[in-house]
């Protein structure tokens, strides 16, 4: 037999999808059942409370929240070697007057010396961390820390 316009057939059958709630020949209830969240209009099936409550992200006092810990600038032996003389005192305020720090929100930031690189000037270091090696380092130099 040839395939033609004629003799082609859906594989499936034809069926008309059923309109559920429209009154009609559905009897009383439409073929919803009775009562209950899926015989309304327009419903929605709720998810599980828990799932919900999970998706909200939890919100604790201030006493609990993470404080922003201070930020400690850190300088370098290099950066002292090329900004500063022979015998110099450093301090936090001449590091601000070099331009090596800034003030944050008027307040001066923690400093520490790390020895990365080296130091060949003796200088007077005072009221500032530094690391061991640092201290060394500019000791061998002829340097002071205080």
């Amino acid at each position: 037999m040839a395939l033609s316009l004629s003799n082609l057939e859906p594989v499936h059958k034809l069926k008309n999808k059923k309109r559920v709630g429209r009154g009609g020949k559905r009897g009383t209830y439409s073929g919803r059942g009775q009562k209950g969240q899926k015989a309304r209009a327009g419903h929605k099936i709720k998810e599980q409370e828990r799932e919900n409550l999970l998706k909200i992200p939890q919100r604790l006092g201030i006493k609990f929240q993470a404080r922003p810990k201070p930020l400690v600038k850190i300088i370098t032996l290099t950066d002292l070697d090329k900004n500063f003389s022979k015998g110099e005192v450093v301090n936090n305020k001449t590091l601000v007057k070099r331009g090596l720090i800034k003030k944050t929100n008027g307040k001066m930031p923690k400093v520490k010396i790390l020895a990365n690189g080296s130091i060949t000037k003796p200088l007077i270091i005072s009221q500032i961390e530094i690391s061991k090696s640092a201290k060394e380092l500019i000791e061998k130099a002829k340097g002071k820390v205080e």
